[in-house]
């Protein structure tokens, strides 16, 4: 496990600020003591999320996007320990790991060119690498007993989030997936748009519904093999919903559970469906932030809701002041989702 950076005690004090009279949630969160043994600690200890980072874009410019997810998980982590902990949500309840140690990856990724055929198929590698990290860290914390909180990097790791998922519970899983695009494209090589085709193929991923998928975004190849598997693969476009108003935002979150909830399920949130959040395929229109709390809390307080991802936020591409915000409204998604599953 030396791919893991764990979170220590000096870290996590270095980054919540401290004021009289309150209590911030980084002060009452749990991090691994120096010296444990990590699946062990986690398995006793009384937190029932965990979360974890992955501070990478290799899978997003393998899939030929902007690059810059590589920082979400660390402007996340500074706005989520400085919320309050108070009956709402209590920080006692959530184990902060720590993030993949992507520093390798990420310098040899630099160096590759996308318009490279050889560099191409280097980065797909990358990718497939990060991959079998993210499936055993997955894995193992499910195992523990507890509830992964990721936050990414690319949408690459939804593969690695359903394989780990599927082989904790020794069965293909459900994912329902807040998105513009479907990330269900061919298999040519592990990138950021194909995470869920791949687990789909490879049998890890039994049913999958994306919700608010941009009609614009989808190839007529990929709504075909949709087609092909209407039973096990379903979408509501967000122009059903918004623009035509042939479907309600409420009766598509209804009907997306009851697709997935007979199994367990993933939770797979991509900011690029939020306007002007900055993102690798930062959009205008779409879906708001209420909207995107409102999916998280729906799904996350189904007994079989396993995980939550989230992924695609890139605050280094925020070129204002204000890029800050990104990570704080990752915070916010990841606290509805606690709450969902403890209010």
């Amino acid at each position: 496990m030396e791919n893991i950076h764990l979170l220590t005690v000096k870290d996590l004090a270095k980054i919540t600020l401290h004021r009289s009279g309150e209590i911030k949630l980084g002060e009452k969160a749990i991090t691994i003591p120096s010296g444990e043994n990590i699946w062990d600690f986690i398995t006793n200890c009384d937190a029932t999320f965990v979360l974890f980072g992955i501070p990478e874009d290799i899978g997003v410019k393998a899939n030929l996007g902007r690059t810059g997810t590589a920082s979400a998980y660390e402007s996340a982590l500074k706005s989520l320990v400085n919320i309050q902990h108070n009956k709402f949500c209590k920080g006692n309840n959530l184990l902060l790991l720590g993030h993949l140690n992507m520093t390798s990856e990420l310098n040899e990724a630099s160096e590759l060119k996308t318009s490279n055929k050889e560099h191409k198929k280097k980065l797909f590698k990358l990718v497939e690498k990060i991959d079998i990290e993210v499936s055993h860290i997955i894995h193992q914390i499910i195992k523990c007993g507890k509830i992964p909180i990721v936050i990414g990097g690319g949408h690459n790791n939804a593969y690695g989030n359903i394989k780990g998922l599927a082989l904790a519970k020794g069965k293909p899983v459900n994912a329902i997936n807040f998105d513009a695009h479907t990330d269900f494209r061919i298999l040519e090589g592990r990138h950021s748009g194909n995470g869920f085709s791949y687990a789909f193929e490879e049998g890890f991923l039994k049913k999958y519904f994306v919700f608010g998928l941009h009609e614009n975004f989808v190839s007529k190849s990929v709504f075909n093999s949709i087609k092909e598997q209407e039973n096990r693969v379903k979408y509501v476009s967000y122009e059903e919903i918004e623009v035509r108003k042939q479907k309600t935002f409420d009766s598509q979150l209804a009907e997306g559970l009851t697709f997935i909830k007979q199994d367990p399920f993933g939770i797979e949130l991509d900011l690029d469906a939020i306007p002007l959040v900055p993102s690798s395929a930062m959009t205008l229109s779409g879906f708001s932030v209420q909207q995107a709390r409102e999916y998280i809390h729906y799904f996350g307080k189904h007994k079989n809701a396993a995980y939550l991802h989230i992924c695609e936020g890139a605050p280094d591409l925020d070129l204002s002041n204000n890029s800050h915000l990104t990570g704080k409204l990752i915070a916010y998604l990841i606290t509805d989702f606690m709450k969902s599953k403890t209010l």
